[in-house]
């Protein structure tokens, strides 16, 4: 019998020579068995060592125990083999906010053996329709709050959608058992596919196994939180972007922890969560943290005790102010879709602020030229990265050798390693912008603007500002110059955040006569940074 009754993801895998590098480290604790689904270590463990009555999640409405998740979990893993008709290898989308179904239903694709496609609420149905082409997704789980967008989708590949909240996917598990067998998938089995829009218009899928997911969470997590059962977490990221499933959904429930998920994380919502539900980890942007500075006086924050920062460089001022407020030390970090989550970072005992940190556990990193050569200390260069996780790029040949090179991930950050081998951040080495936490691929906002009926030619770039690190800055060539007034940008802002997630429109606006091109006809992006 196949492994995978849907081949797809299997078949669009890297080839073997152009795979990263996993093969360096021996260390027993990345070591799996051939057959693992890595759901029986992060939740079904907890059941059967007696753990189910302990909190798993918590919520400002609602507390789940381990044993809640679990049966929720097991229902809805049910739903989707019996009623919808799920293959093992189906890939299935969850469009939600953070919140305790939107990880049933990560846990359940799981335990069903499909593969998860976690998605952000903002997303609109245009980039949605492109999300479900590109992997070929046959099923869909919704928040029902959401289901509008999920329903102008056109895709000929979308064949289920199940909506939640007290909705008809609440219906079909009533009557299904709370045990289920978890399909016996292999430690290296695609178990989530992520997206990340890089510097092409078309965004590429980072794919990551089973074993993957339970291997970062015996890196970062012990490297500098040490986290126990009594932690409770919390933070501002989406679970579709890795940095937050990692550190709101994987990293709590691999040690038995909670976790307490907020669906709108203002700055406000995470203090009130923080002082009311005595939070220990928090997990947020730069500025996210530049903005609680300003307001923790208001709130007691007395029982945290771990504060990580990702997403965006973390601004030395921002660490300070936290610091000087607060007594506690931000944990900067950087990771990436294609590594799954943070590599280099640092702990209360070997931070330095200012720097990123140091490759942890798990990983190594050096500082490369152009062509493959180590550069000597206090040199910049590209970050080059290996270790127990990597790029895996699906049906995306052409980008997996520029991402991996001699096995090493080429991650396109400029970095320069200081003379204790401390690692600081430089510039990011292409066009994206990231802006509040968001990475926004500049070639993705063009193509929106390009649709506006009013506009000739466009050109984006990122503006470095201090509250929220870059903001996105469209140079644009109206049809008719005439129009070039204050109220055509407020119009054209207005029409992108209608068309496509609003966290990508473009906060500046300047109309120009012309772009500054090549004699070849290419935009010159560098003239207007």
């Amino acid at each position: 019998m196949k492994h995978f009754e849907d081949n797809f993801a299997h078949n669009s895998l890297p080839s073997q020579d152009l795979m990263p590098d996993y093969n360096f480290l021996n260390s027993p604790q990345f070591q799996h068995s051939e057959m693992l689904n890595c759901v029986d270590k992060l939740l079904d463990n907890h059941i059967n060592e007696g753990r189910g009555h302990n909190i798993c999640i918590r919520t400002f409405d609602a507390t789940w125990t381990y044993k809640e998740l679990f049966e929720k979990a097991n229902q809805i893993a049910h739903v989707l083999v019996e009623d919808l008709g799920l293959i093992s290898g189906n890939r299935v989308l969850i469009r939600s906010a953070n919140n305790p179904m939107m990880v049933a239903c990560w846990y359940a694709v799981l335990k069903a053996g499909g593969i998860v496609v976690a998605t952000m609420p903002l997303l609109r149905a245009k980039e949605l329709t492109t999300i479900i082409d590109c992997a070929e997704i046959s099923h869909c789980f919704c928040d029902a709050t959401l289901e509008e967008e999920i329903h102008l989708v056109k895709s000929s590949f979308l064949k289920k959608i199940s909506l939640y909240g007290n909705s008809q996917l609440e219906d079909l598990m009533q009557s299904k058992p709370k045990t289920f067998s978890n399909y016996h998938s292999k430690s290296d089995s695609v178990a989530l596919i992520g997206f990340t829009s890089g510097t092409t218009g078309l965004p590429k899928m980072t794919s990551h196994y089973h074993k993957d997911i339970l291997n970062i969470c015996e890196c970062f997590p012990q490297y500098s939180l040490q986290p126990t059962q009594n932690d409770i977490f919390t933070g501002s990221p989406p679970l579709g972007f890795t940095f937050g499933l990692g550190g709101l959904v994987l990293f709590p429930m691999y040690y038995g922890a909670s976790t307490f998920l907020i669906e709108k994380p203002s700055p406000d919502h995470l203090l009130q969560a923080i002082q009311d539900y005595k939070i220990t980890i928090c997990f947020t942007a730069p500025t996210a943290w530049r903005v609680i500075t300003t307001k923790v006086k208001e709130y007691n924050i007395s029982s945290l005790r771990k504060c990580v920062s990702a997403g965006e460089t973390l601004p030395l001022k921002v660490w300070q102010d936290w610091h000087d407020a607060t007594g506690l030390k931000i944990i900067d970090g950087i990771g990436s879709t294609e590594i799954l989550h943070i590599f280099i970072s640092s702990n209360e005992e070997n931070m330095k602020p200012g720097a990123t940190g140091l490759a942890i556990t798990g990983y190594e990193a050096k500082i490369i030229d152009e062509d493959g050569n180590e550069l000597p200390t206090n040199v910049s260069g590209r970050l080059a990265v290996r270790g127990i996780t990597g790029c895996k790029y699906l049906n995306r040949e052409d980008k997996q050798i520029e991402y991996v090179e001699k096995g090493w991930n080429i991650t396109g950050d400029i970095f320069r390693k200081d003379d204790e081998g401390y690692l600081w951040f430089v510039a990011r080495g292409d066009d994206m912008i990231i802006s509040s936490g968001y990475n926004i691929a500049a070639i993705e906002v063009e193509s929106v603007l390009l649709t506006h009926e009013d506009i000739l030619e466009c050109a984006v770039v990122g503006l470095p500002d201090e509250e929220r690190g870059m903001l996105v800055c469209a140079h644009i060539v109206l049809k008719d110059m005439s129009k070039a007034t204050d109220a055509m940008k407020n119009r054209i802002q207005h029409w992108f955040k209608e068309v496509a997630a609003p966290y990508k429109y473009p906060r500046v606006i300047y109309f120009t006569e012309e772009l500054p091109k090549t004699e070849t006809g290419k935009i010159q992006r560098f003239k207007l940074k």
